[in-house]
C-alpha cells in the first residue's frame, strides 16, 4: 500500500536531511559517525533540490530515481553500524533513521505531483 504522496515525501526528505546534518553534533558524535551522517544529510539535501517533485529548486532527477537513491542510502545507514562498529547511541541513530527511510520509500506513491508532470499531461 503506497499512500505517501511525492509532495509529503519531499517534506520528509528535507527533515531527514536536517536531522542527519545537525543531530550528530547535538548528540556528540565524532569521527566517521559524524562525517557519514553529515555527508548523507548534505547529499540528501542536494538530490532533493533537483528531484522532480513539487518542492524542489530544479526538476532534473526523476522521482523514481530519487526513490532508488533513498533506498540505497537507507541500506548504507542500516549497514554502517555493523561495518564501522558503532555502538550505543550512534548505532541506534543509524538503525532508526535507516529503517525509517526504508519504510517511507516502501509506502511512497511513485506518481509525481509536480508542475513538470502537470505540463507533460
Amino acid at each position: 500500500m503506497r499512500f505517501i504522496p511525492s509532495a509529503f515525501h519531499g517534506i520528509l526528505d528535507y527533515a531527514v536531511a536536517a536531522t542527519l546534518v545537525f543531530a550528530p553534533f547535538i548528540l556528540g558524535f565524532e569521527g566517521i559517525a559524524l562525517a557519514l551522517a553529515v555527508a548523507g544529510g548534505l547529499g540528501l539535501f542536494v538530490y532533493s533540490l533537483v528531484t522532480d517533485y513539487s518542492i524542489s529548486a530544479r526538476k532534473l532527477l526523476p522521482f523514481k530515481a530519487h526513490l532508488a537513491i533513498d533506498f540505497a542510502a537507507a541500506l548504507v545507514l542500516v549497514a554502517a553500524p555493523f561495518v564501522f562498529g558503532f555502538t550505543g547511541l550512534e548505532r541506534a541513530f543509524y538503525l532508526v533513521i535507516g529503517i525509517a527511510v526504508l519504510v517511507v520509500v516502501a509506502v511512497t506513491d511513485p506518481a509525481v505531483e509536480s508542475d513538470t508532470a502537470a505540463r507533460a499531461a
